[in-house]
């Protein structure tokens, strides 16, 4: 039986990455990536030396596709079977946000915003999962997205960020209820974590953030590897 297959898009850094770290044990890794090589790149050099004991040798990939575009997550899913020959896990991360201020309605009234967060917010991962449906049948595996604690409570960077990603959830209760028994489907809702995204609300958002954080802290991305784990298992 040939080893377990992980795409994950957006993976390159970040929250995308530590779901990558955190499945590597287990599995082989198609790591997607929007422009930059570069990080991805280190990432899966990264990934071979933590997992150089694996054998068989493990299979680390990266791949470029624009998940804004339906073809281009057509191809993705074309590509890690091509490359991989199966698929079992979907760690579907995209998403979309311009900062504002959440309270300013003024500044929430942009309709290039709204298309924008909905179709990387929402559209985006219900496409995934019509490219990926029927691999994931096959397999009777997982898809994990990745939404927001700002899907839950009205909060974070934008409204449209904000309702886009209620959405999300609602979508992958959704799925998970059409997709039953075959393929089991989740989603983790992070707060603000201090990745390349987090780091770009000001620093008097992210203490304010801090100090209504019961602990007075923020998570890692790797707090969230356990949680995936427990999604895809």
């Amino acid at each position: 039986m040939s080893r377990k297959v992980a795409l994950v898009t957006g993976a390159s850094r970040g929250l995308g990455a530590a779901i990558a770290r955190a499945l590597a044990r287990d599995m082989d890794i198609l790591i997607n990536y929007s422009s930059d090589l570069a990080p991805a790149e280190t990432l899966i050099q990264d990934l071979r030396a933590e997992n150089s004991d694996r054998k068989p040798t493990p299979q680390f990939t990266a791949v470029k596709a624009n998940l804004a575009d339906r073809a281009g997550i057509n191809d993705l899913v074309e590509q890690t079977i091509q490359t991989m020959g199966r698929l079992d896990v979907v760690g579907s991360n995209v998403g979309w946000t311009r900062m504002t201020d959440f309270m300013d309605l003024d500044e929430a009234d942009n309709d290039i915003d709204w298309d924008r967060c909905f179709d990387m917010n929402v559209k985006s991962h219900f496409y995934l999962f019509q490219a990926c449906r029927r691999y994931l049948a096959e397999s009777e595996g997982s898809f994990i997205a990745t939404a927001s604690v700002a899907g839950v409570k009205p909060s974070g960077s934008s409204l449209p960020y904000a309702v886009t990603k209620a959405a999300l959830i609602h979508l992958v209760k959704s799925l998970a209820v059409i997709a039953a028994p075959k393929i089991r489907v989740n989603a983790v809702s992070p707060g603000v974590l201090l990745t390349d995204w987090g780091r770009q609300f000001s620093e008097e958002k992210l203490h304010a953030v801090q100090e209504k954080n019961l602990l007075k802290r923020f998570a890692t991305p790797e707090v969230y590897q356990l949680l995936l784990l427990w999604c895809r298992s």
